[in-house]
């Protein structure tokens, strides 16, 4: 019996024992799985922290590229502007020119019109003067000898005015022309000057196209560094926090194992120091024991009740402690996928808002390239209207001294027409004083025959006066004889003989801008021309505010630069706009006449245009 109670408190004792050590095992193991929670929970925060530290340092440097796209998008809008300055300045220049050459254009034409003024008036001045001298040759036929002796010296001196005004227009002609010829070299410089600053201009455009074109290069360079350099960062970033993981994990095992090895040594240590305290106290309550074992095995059976318990709770809430740790756990990993899911829509949001700006930069450069073709489009058609304005200011001025030369031959054939007058009077007088010195012979002859007649007192009027009526016949006869040579001199001067027939007219249409005629497809450009540079501001800005289509409207022009008709083939749908064309066509008459040669060919040609009114008025 003594031996069964001591065996039975030894059994008691050791595992009273057991029990305590499983409670102080489970107590650290929830100590250190409380530390570990909670070192997790530091490198989760440290690890987030890391994630929005990197985030806001994306952030910043997204917002820095950005700001210099907004840069260099506000330095090409500059640059933009600046060039849409000069372009605008490159064409106020060209219509100033275009103005400058029109308003040259018209004082010559007005000069013209002076100088056929000042011949109109020497004509007149001529018909005046051969009038009076007819005049005063009838007037001096009484006076033959002396008014004979006046007419020569009258013709000398008519002849050498006439030679000396035929001097003074040719130096005054010549003056002009010379002035001309400087103007137009002066044109000439002028052009290629501005032909000069253009090509500078296109230069300068080129090389900045260029420049922007590496910048562009250099900014798409950054972009994907930058965007290498994220996604490098972040590679590093997820290596890192895998790698802090890990080691936090290594750290944790071995500071639990080396809690477990600590734990053993402690709890070996313990087992001895209370095996031996424990002999001592069996050895001193081996007695008591006897007296309690009733008791004790009450208190132990109790105590194992409790303990029962006590092991329930803590399984329970070691179970519900792995639950939150695996929960927290659970937790932290959706965080960790949903701020990587996050991150990727970030970058790919970045991404696609990088692509889009390159988009939009691509856009603008190609509208920038096609602005620049149609502004190198439209210097290429300023050039070629101011050679071809120039050409036909050459051409006007060779018409000029075209012009000049046949005048020259005019006022030519009018001296040798007055000089042929002027013999046909010295003529006249010599065949006049030779019919009276005949009649004088005949009337000396009969006074011979008829010596012995008494002298009759109207004897010698009766001779007068028929002498008077036959020198009159013969007058009115050379006169009549006179009057046909003059009438048939402008008929065989005419430049074109064929009369202009409004019933059945020679015809020619001008559909397009090019024509097998070279002549005629530039009488129907300078038309255009003196429309588009002459037309009032105004007229036009009031056009282009009303809504309409663009009219196809044919005019026809006679040889003389009068109009014909104006016919609209597709109307522009407002009246007003109709009435504004035709108003516009009226009053820019008269138009240049055909040109000789083309006056050969035609009396009417048809010229179809399609007319755009913006700024100014555009005609295709």
């Amino acid at each position: 019996m003594e031996a069964e109670r001591e065996e039975r408190a030894r059994q008691a004792a050791a595992r009273l024992k057991a029990s305590l050590e499983a409670e102080q095992r489970r107590q650290a193991a929830r100590a250190e799985a409380a530390r570990l929670a909670a070192e997790l929970e530091q490198a989760a925060q440290r690890a987030a922290a890391q994630l929005e530290a990197q985030q806001q340092e994306t952030a910043r440097q997204q917002a820095a590229l950005v700001q210099a796209m907004q840069h260099e998008a506000e330095r090409q809008e500059i640059a933009r502007q600046a060039a849409a300055q000069q372009e605008a300045q490159r064409q106020e220049a060209a219509r100033q020119e275009a103005a400058r050459i029109e308003a040259a254009r018209l004082d010559a034409e007005r000069q013209e019109a002076a100088r056929q003024v000042v011949l109109e008036e020497m004509k007149h001045q001529e018909a005046a003067q051969q009038e009076a001298a007819r005049i005063e040759t009838a007037r001096l036929e009484a006076q033959r000898q002396e008014l004979a002796r006046q007419a020569e010296i009258l013709a000398i001196q008519r002849q050498d005015a006439a030679r000396r005004e035929t001097a003074r227009i040719e130096a005054r002609w010549e003056a002009e022309r010379q002035e001309a010829a400087r103007q137009a070299a002066q044109l000439e410089a002028q052009r290629q000057q501005a032909a000069h600053q253009e090509a500078a201009r296109l230069e300068a455009a080129r090389l900045e196209a260029e420049h922007q074109e590496a910048a562009r290069q250099a900014a798409a360079r950054l972009e994907a560094q930058r965007q290498e350099a994220a996604r490098q960062q972040a590679a590093r970033a997820e290596a890192l926090r895998q790698e802090a993981l890990r080691q936090a994990m290594a750290q944790l095992e071995a500071q639990r194992q080396e809690a477990a090895r600590q734990e053993a040594a402690r709890v070996e240590a313990a087992r001895l120091q209370a095996q031996r305290q424990e002999a001592a106290r069996l050895e001193a309550l081996r007695q008591e024991a006897l007296r309690q074992a009733a008791a004790q095995l009450e208190a132990q059976r109790q105590q194992a009740a409790r303990q029962q318990t006590a092991r329930i709770e803590a399984a329970r809430l070691e179970a519900e402690r792995q639950e939150a740790m695996r929960v927290a756990a659970a937790t932290l990993e959706a965080q960790r996928q949903a701020a990587a899911r996050e991150e990727a829509a970030r970058i790919e949001a970045a991404r696609l808002e990088a692509l889009r700006q390159e988009a939009a930069r691509r856009a603008a450069a190609q509208q920038e390239a096609q602005r620049q073709d149609a502004a190198r489009a439209e210097a290429t058609r300023l050039d070629a209207e101011r050679q071809e304005a120039a050409r036909q200011d050459a051409a006007r001025q060779e018409a000029a001294c075209a012009d000049a030369a046949r005048q020259d031959a005019q006022r030519e054939e009018a001296a040798r027409q007055a000089a042929g007058a002027q013999d046909y009077e010295a003529q006249r007088e010599a065949r006049l004083r030779e019919i009276g010195r005949q009649l004088d012979a005949e009337a000396a002859q009969r006074a011979q025959a008829q010596p012995a007649a008494p002298p009759r007192a109207d004897t010698g009027k009766d001779y007068e006066v028929l002498r008077e009526a036959r020198l009159k016949e013969i007058g009115r006869e050379l006169d009549a004889r006179a009057a046909q040579r003059q009438a048939a001199v402008p008929a065989a001067r005419a430049n074109n003989p064929l009369p202009l027939s409004l019933s059945n007219p020679r015809r020619a249409r001008l559909w397009g801008r090019t024509h097998a005629n070279a002549e005629l497809a530039q009488y129907a450009e300078t038309w255009a021309r003196k429309i588009q540079f002459n037309t009032d501001g105004g007229t036009v800005h009031e056009v282009a505010q009303r809504p309409h289509r663009p009219p196809l409207v044919t005019a026809a022009f006679r040889s003389d630069g009068s109009v014909e008709s104006v016919v609209f083939e597709i109307s522009s749908g407002v009246a007003a706009v109709d009435d504004a064309i035709r108003r516009i066509v009226d009053e820019h008459r008269p138009y240049q006449p055909f040109s000789p040669t083309l006056a050969r060919e035609y009396d009417v040609v048809e010229v179809r245009r399609t007319w755009h009114f913006d700024t100014a008025i555009r005609l295709d």
